[in-house]
């Protein structure tokens, strides 16, 4: 079943997701099974599902570099120096040198940078 969700995950492309290691949930059919996978096989399969997603999101954002992303402006980036976040169309985080004053307005961004959970970019005047 796990090598059959890597398969999936790849075919359709998935670039994120939630991904946690079973828990049994009271009250649910699974509930009632037994879980007889160890702890370390859970971990195991679960950094490899995360390694793939990761693989597959950093692909897609690198397809994003030098394309123009309308981005809604949500307030400072965690990292600061001066730095914006947003979000693009496509639920993208886009992090941007810009001033206080773009938050919580739609501008145009040039993606400059690719990493796996984000983009980097510049503002487009």
């Amino acid at each position: 079943d796990f090598i059959a969700t890597l398969a999936l995950i790849e075919q359709v492309g998935f670039d994120s997701a939630f991904s946690f290691i079973y828990s049994s949930r009271p009250g649910t059919k699974a509930a009632e099974y037994i879980d007889d996978t160890p702890l370390g096989v859970k971990q195991e399969r679960l950094l490899r599902l995360q390694a793939l997603i990761n693989r597959q999101s950093r692909a897609f954002n690198e397809k994003l570099i030098g394309s123009v992303q309308q981005v809604l402006v949500e307030g400072l980036a965690a990292k600061g120096d001066g730095q914006l976040t947003g979000r693009a169309a496509n639920n993208r985080i886009v992090n941007f040198v810009g001033t206080n004053n773009l938050i919580g307005q739609l501008i145009p961004v040039r993606i400059t940078e690719a990493l796996t959970n984000s983009l980097r970019g510049v503002v487009i005047d």
